[in-house]
């Protein structure tokens, strides 16, 4: 799994359609946050579109009512006019259970009660710390990490014992500080972290070449080859090709033509909570010579220059989360789902856009697959330390996931990456040793801290006190 291969080509446009003839693979699904209100109502659409597979999803969460609920609407979703496979879904009460031989395991949780998102968010604010998002780094992101280390130390120690030959395929935040501890619990686990926030900035750049090369429609975004460098929501393009076009010199050429680089006020700021100007990006690239490829919610919060004040994000284009959408959109989705339920009229299904049928596909020998993941350093990324999770490419093969090497970020960008992979290491280790010090100094040293430590020392030990304090 942790071999270094120079790039090969996968198709990462592959259908998943069998040849005629040919028996779709018998699975056995854990699905650990399965009374999850997106995600897994969303891996079942995508079930229902690909006929290569079926078999059993057994859905485990701490709210076992929403997990039951969620397997008789996995079950009443095989009755689709467009469904084109066959699954049963089951909830179970223990990890065990969900477990048992699965051949697949997927990881999407919310650490903690939801309501500990209003201390990961608001409580910062009133020392002049701002998040849009709040669960990857900062001081949200760090709370977050040391509640979902003790999460994953379990789920770890259960895959180890239950399911340990399984493929395991991570989504939660934070992406990094979950995959590591999952490697640091069970070393032999086949782990890796799924995040889509590159394909904005494919997409981003496949709209660029639409518009500069004046074609009717824009390349898709599996035509966008880059290499990806970095670490999880910090993640950076230092190559990008399209059709034979070099798309970074390409951007450099066209960085300041109209529309692309402004200034955002609050009359013409995106509404979206979720919007990306690419702001934030661009200015990114034009001052460092490297395009970053995170959303711009998410980049902003790893460099302390785009959070200055209460609405220094509005400048830049895009908006804050707030703690009050995530805790409506938490009791509004099971509603939705439930009246969808009750209506009985099938929804329309299309696919997610998410990668992982592919990857799962690939893992079972059916096509090669090249994307980018998250996995432990083992020489595919230089520069940064061996065990870390880095982000690159990797490719995707017959019960194989082989790093594809990466190169090296600038120094004066690399530096940036290092301080956070050290905070990130820093706090597995706080997590898994209970060290409330040592997650203290993880906590201090990020970039948004910029407060005494007094104040960060108050910060901290009253967000541990509001999120059950797990160190």
């Amino acid at each position: 799994m942790t071999v270094i291969s120079k790039e090969k080509k996968g198709d990462s446009s592959a259908v998943s359609t069998p040849t005629v003839g040919e028996q779709p693979v018998a699975l056995k699904i854990a699905y650990i946050g399965g009374g999850g209100r997106g995600w897994a109502p969303g891996l079942m659409k995508d079930l229902l579109l690909c006929p290569a597979m079926q078999g059993e999803i057994r859905l485990y969460d701490l709210d076992l009512s929403m997990a039951k609920f969620n397997a008789e609407y996995g079950n009443w979703l095989q009755g689709h006019p467009d469904n084109l496979s066959k699954w049963r879904y089951r909830a179970v009460d223990s990890l065990k259970s969900c477990l048992k031989n699965a051949d697949f395991v997927f990881c999407s949780i919310e650490p903690g009660p939801i309501q500990y998102r209003k201390s990961d968010l608001e409580d910062p604010m009133k020392y002049g710390i701002y998040q849009p998002v709040g669960d990857s780094v900062g001081p949200g992101g760090c709370l977050r990490a040391l509640r979902a280390i003790q999460d994953y130390r379990v789920i770890g120690e259960a895959i180890g014992a239950y399911a340990p030959n399984a493929w395991v395929l991570n989504f939660s935040n934070p992406m990094s500080v979950c995959t590591r501890t999952l490697y640091e619990v069970f070393p032999g686990i086949k782990a890796y972290g799924c995040c889509h926030e590159v394909f904005g900035t494919q997409g981003f750049l496949g709209r660029m070449y639409k518009r500069v090369m004046g074609c009717e429609k824009a390349p898709s975004r599996e035509e966008m080859q880059v290499n990806v460098l970095g670490i999880n929501h910090f993640t950076w393009i230092d190559k990008a090709q399209c059709r034979g076009v070099d798309m970074l010199a390409l951007l450099r050429e066209h960085l300041h033509d109209k529309g692309m680089i402004k200034v955002y006020t609050e009359k013409d700021a995106p509404r979206s909570l979720f919007g990306d100007s690419n702001q934030v990006k661009l200015d990114l690239f034009r001052r460092f010579g490297i395009l970053a490829a995170a959303g711009d919610r998410h980049l902003a919060e790893f460099v302390p220059w785009y959070l200055t004040s209460e609405d220094s994000y509005v400048r830049w284009g895009f908006r804050m989360t707030p703690y009050s959408y995530r805790l409506e959109r938490q009791r509004e989705a099971p509603k939705q789902l439930k009246k969808e339920f009750k209506s009985r009229v099938f929804p329309k299904v299309h696919g997610s856009g998410e990668e992982y049928i592919n990857q799962m596909l690939a893992l079972l020998g059916k096509y090669p697959f090249r994307t980018n993941v998250n996995l432990p350093n083992r020489g595919q990324q230089q520069g940064l330390p061996a065990g870390a999770v880095v982000e690159t490419n990797a490719l995707f093969s017959e019960n194989s996931l082989e790093p594809i090497a990466s190169g090296a970020l600038p120094d004066n960008v690399n530096i940036l990456v290092q301080r956070h992979v050290a905070n990130q290491e820093t706090l597995v280790r706080a997590g898994l040793d209970k060290n409330r010090e040592l997650g203290f100094q993880a906590f201090l040293n990020d970039p948004l801290v910029n407060i005494s430590t007094d104040a960060a020392w108050k910060l901290y030990t009253t967000m541990l006190r509001k999120t059950g304090n797990p160190v």
